[in-house]
């Protein structure tokens, strides 16, 4: 495990070196609209996919089972209102067509946006102005919430929660030691490199969408 939890490490330095934190947000906020507006359940599970292993990429954690719990839960929810086909009947619930391919596209479009959100926001966001700073305070706390969470457990569900409290008002958030101020500027740049990445990433995204209209 101390093997997979440096190789993860070491791929979220990678990212930070590649990426600042407000191109990886513009890029999110350009990928969005080709989930949401993607008609094609197939399309959406690609789109899904490809995020989570931006973010895999991006050495975030994710959890299975909390994916798998979210994706049935959305989708059994929405099997308490049939409509369409039935497909299977267990005493007086029916399970129709209609209401399981509408439960599997409102869960699979969350859990893509969540893990796009995993990939496109990092802490250290920052947006000018106030109603900037209002955005990127909130994607702060997002970011943390999301990178934080498995830290919460049956075993210290209070220590957790209190630990989380003080991190999300700034009280846990130590900013790394800079060994320079030019290695300081230099983390809040995105590299040529980021850049061809960033399209070329938004660009496969895209392609799901131009596929289910043709």
């Amino acid at each position: 495990m101390k093997v997979f939890e440096q190789f993860r490490i070491k791929r979220q330095k990678i990212c930070e070196g590649l990426f600042s934190a407000q191109a990886l947000c513009i890029a999110g906020l350009i990928i969005m609209p080709a989930l949401l507006f993607n008609p094609s359940i197939f399309y959406r599970i690609l789109q899904f996919l490809f995020f989570g292993f931006l973010a895999w990429l991006s050495g975030k954690k994710n959890n299975p089972i909390f994916t798998i719990l979210v994706f049935f839960g959305i989708a059994g929810f929405n099997l308490i209102i049939p409509y369409g086909e039935v497909l299977y009947s267990i005493g007086a619930f029916k399970i129709t067509s209609g209401a399981l391919a509408a439960g599997i596209q409102r869960a699979i479009t969350l859990l893509g946006l969540l893990m796009l959100s995993r990939f496109s926001i990092r802490e250290d966001l920052k947006i000018p102005g106030f109603f900037g700073g209002l955005i990127g305070e909130s994607f702060r706390i997002f970011g943390i919430i999301l990178n934080r969470k498995h830290r919460i457990s049956g075993k210290n569900l209070i220590a957790g929660i209190d630990q989380l409290m003080i991190e999300l008002s700034g009280g846990g958030m130590e900013a790394p030691v800079k060994e320079n101020a030019s290695e300081d500027a230099a983390a809040g740049r995105t590299k040529p490199t980021g850049f061809i990445i960033l399209a070329f990433a938004a660009l496969i995204s895209w392609l799901p969408l131009i596929l289910a209209n043709i």
